[in-house]
């Protein structure tokens, strides 16, 4: 879950615990461009700010500024240097299991990706892989009928499906499931005896259909129910009937807002923001 400071949580085996925005932030920072000290290439920075700076909604940036710098404190300025930057924002390649090509895996090498987990820690089977450099791998076509090989992310967007350690053969709810990603990768790492993928948006019900039907295998997807309810209510119409909840409540979407051509409807953005946390712990 995010709230409006940019907070996740993930509800496991009966329990809550949060993702604290500060791991956020610098997990974001990680993920992008690598440089000696932890610095943007100067050459980049400055592209990025000569092409980027007319784009940038000065309302959102100013809001971010006031509220950010007091949570943050000093880590601000970093965090803010990385999410004015879009040209060093990292898109992460998760492999789909279902759809495996060895002669992608041994492409993304020669291109110079290398694992997104490193050291002991692997939680296979998911593969998932980013570049040293900035960049981004060109999105597949849905293409009924065909399987997708890969699925692109912020590779911070995987720290909620790890940190819900699922089993294979658990029954899962991912609560606020479009557009699929993370029930993609929940796939990726496990097989659950049941896995319920909800969505209360209709569009967005949509976009979820169509992610499930381009990563899943058919046999699988008959142990995964896609429906339409309010996630609010489920808890009590369904009590007691998941191991574990996924819980990727609607949020503020920081970093699409400050690039937003509408600055009125940026402001207005902003005005609800303070009516998100109120959803999200309803949600919970």
């Amino acid at each position: 879950m995010r709230s409006e400071s940019g907070c996740r949580r993930t509800r496991k085996s009966g329990s809550c615990f949060s993702l604290p925005a500060t791991l956020w932030c610098g997990f974001l920072y990680l993920l992008c461009v690598e440089a000696p000290s932890g610095k943007m290439p100067t050459r980049l920075k400055a592209k990025s700010e000569g092409k980027l700076a007319k784009q940038i909604c000065k309302v959102v940036l100013d809001h971010f500024e006031k509220q950010y710098s007091k949570e943050l404190g000093d880590a601000w300025s970093t965090v803010r240097e990385m999410l004015t930057s879009p040209s060093c924002w990292q898109y992460a390649v998760l492999l789909n299991r279902f759809s495996y090509s060895s002669d992608l895996e041994e492409d993304l090498h020669t291109k110079g990706y290398r694992t997104l987990f490193q050291g002991s820690y692997s939680p296979t089977p998911m593969k998932c892989y980013r570049s040293r450099t900035p960049g981004r791998m060109p999105a597949q076509r849905h293409q009924s009928g065909s399987l997708k090989k890969y699925y692109l992310l912020n590779a911070a967007s995987l720290l909620p499906v790890l940190a819900l350690e699922v089993k294979d053969g658990e029954k899962v709810l991912d609560l606020c499931a479009a557009p699929g990603g993370k029930s993609v990768a929940l796939l990726q790492c496990a097989l659950p005896g049941y896995l319920h993928c909800n969505e209360y948006d209709g569009l967005r019900l949509r976009w979820l259909r169509q992610t499930l039907e381009s990563f899943i295998p058919q046999p699988l997807i008959n142990v995964i129910k896609v429906s339409e309810l309010d996630g609010r209510e489920m808890g009590d119409a369904q009590p007691e009937t998941f191991d574990k909840v996924l819980v990727d409540a609607p949020c503020s979407n920081d970093r699409s807002w400050l690039f937003s051509s509408d600055s009125q409807k940026a402001a207005w953005r902003i005005s609800q923001r303070k009516n998100l946390p109120v959803l999200q712990v309803e949600l919970l």
